[in-house]
């Protein structure tokens, strides 16, 4: 089973970096870097004291996790069991996969569309960015996150779609196998990348985002529920 690093990811995170700079937050060694899930945020505040707006996406993680932790039960289950599929792993599977077509994208669009525009043009004006030709921000690094789960997504879900047409044993062994290890890969990227959100991007949100402003933006958010 191939798993990230989160040591690694967080030493190298170039979104923890980017606000530790602009912070003024202490930075840490490579050698020595703190855990991934337990960085060294400034601005983390508690789920109560978050807009409704932002309490409502991290719910959304909420409920995305799970459906994460379910799948990779069934990715474990599916290599124990000796790449047989049976009927309950691949409804398990196939839910997941049909979960991802009609929540995740949605989720992934009320982000994109309506939150990280508001948020990026909110640290551009605080000079909260990287410096260079093209200044870039958080919401370039979460977007590229999102960009990487669907390719991670396409890719777990043609590897399993391959190795149930193949009939030769080994081949099959090993195409199940490329895609349970992009499977864990995926849950990790994604666990890691919510972590980000609700501790590193939503705190910036919820600061400097005016209340009205939010009103707007729950408005537009509304006009999701009908994807």
């Amino acid at each position: 089973m191939t798993m990230i690093d989160l040591k690694k990811a967080n030493a190298t995170d170039p979104l923890k970096r980017m606000v530790e700079k602009e912070s003024g937050a202490e930075e840490y060694s490579p050698m020595e870097p703190p855990d991934a899930y337990m960085p060294p945020t400034v601005d983390a505040i508690p789920y109560e004291d978050m807009h409704p707006l932002l309490q409502g996406l991290i719910d959304e993680h909420v409920e995305i996790k799970k459906e994460l932790d379910v799948f990779e039960k069934s990715l474990i289950d599916f290599k124990a069991n000796g790449w047989r599929l049976d009927e309950q792993l691949h409804k398990n599977i196939s839910s997941f996969f049909s979960y991802i077509d009609d929540k995740v994208v949605k989720h992934h669009l009320k982000e994109e569309k309506v939150l990280f525009p508001a948020v990026q043009k909110a640290l551009m004006e605080k000079k909260e960015h990287s410096n260079g030709k093209f200044p870039k921000t958080a919401i370039d690094m979460l977007e590229d996150d999102h960009l990487k789960m669907m390719q991670h997504l396409t890719l777990v879900f043609n590897l399993i779609s391959l190795g149930t047409r193949l009939p030769d044993p080994v081949s099959r062994a090993l195409t199940f196998d490329v895609a349970a290890e992009q499977g864990f890969s995926l849950i990790e990227l994604m666990k890691l990348h919510f972590f980000r959100e609700e501790n590193v991007v939503f705190p910036k949100a919820n600061k400097y985002i005016k209340a009205k402003e939010f009103e707007g933006l729950q408005m537009q958010m509304k006009s999701y529920a009908q994807y």
